[in-house]
């Protein structure tokens, strides 16, 4: 009898420290458990679009969303915000941007200068934080080029035009000295007849 109640203790100890062990590595592994997906690193974009810099986050606490803009005017603060709490957006970009519950941003009617990098920071309330970069490229529409196109066709359809009138002028010119010439032709034949007759 004494044997099986050993055996239990004994089950029953190592089955309470398994759990007490798996208990504690969820306690150190709750705080500090967030995650960030950034789908598109880099975006190409012309001016005056509207972009989305897309993010996915998960996290087990409330996090705190920053984004920053990097580029060779130097660093802006963009947006930061508490999920489900506040939004602070700095005034370059009151009326520009626009936030997403899943930590993503757009942006608003693009310029040269919102070119660069955005980093973007989310940071869980127990203090772990992760990171993400996105690269955004802005191109400018080039209406001198276009301009330069419509100008050069214009040309070339005017030119076309003028040669067309000239090579009608010159058939019809052609048409008029043939039948001058034929005419001549016809007038001194009847002259070398004439004289050949009179000879006769």
């Amino acid at each position: 009898l004494m044997r099986p109640l050993q055996g239990c203790r004994g089950r029953g100890v190592v089955v309470g420290t398994v759990t007490l062990c798996l208990a504690a590595g969820w306690a150190l592994q709750t705080p500090g458990g967030v995650s960030l997906v950034v789908p598109q690193h880099n975006i190409n974009a012309t001016v005056a679009q509207n972009i989305l810099l897309s993010v996915e986050y998960s996290c087990r606490g409330v996090a705190t969303i920053e984004w920053k803009h990097v580029s060779s005017w130097g660093t802006t603060k963009i947006v930061e915000w508490r999920s489900g709490n506040y939004v602070n957006i700095s005034a370059a970009y009151k009326d520009r941007v626009t936030t997403f519950e899943n930590g993503s941003i757009q942006l608003l009617n693009v310029g040269m200068r919102d070119a660069g990098y955005y980093f973007v920071t989310v940071t869980e309330e127990y203090g772990t934080n992760t990171y993400g970069t996105i690269i955004v490229n802005i191109y400018e529409i080039i209406y001198e080029d276009l301009h330069f196109v419509a100008v050069l066709f214009a040309f070339l359809a005017a030119v076309s035009a003028i040669l067309i009138c000239f090579m009608w002028l010159c058939n019809k010119s052609l048409h008029l000295f043939q039948k001058k010439t034929a005419h001549k032709l016809t007038a001194s034949t009847t002259e070398e007849i004439e004289l050949e007759t009179i000879e006769c």
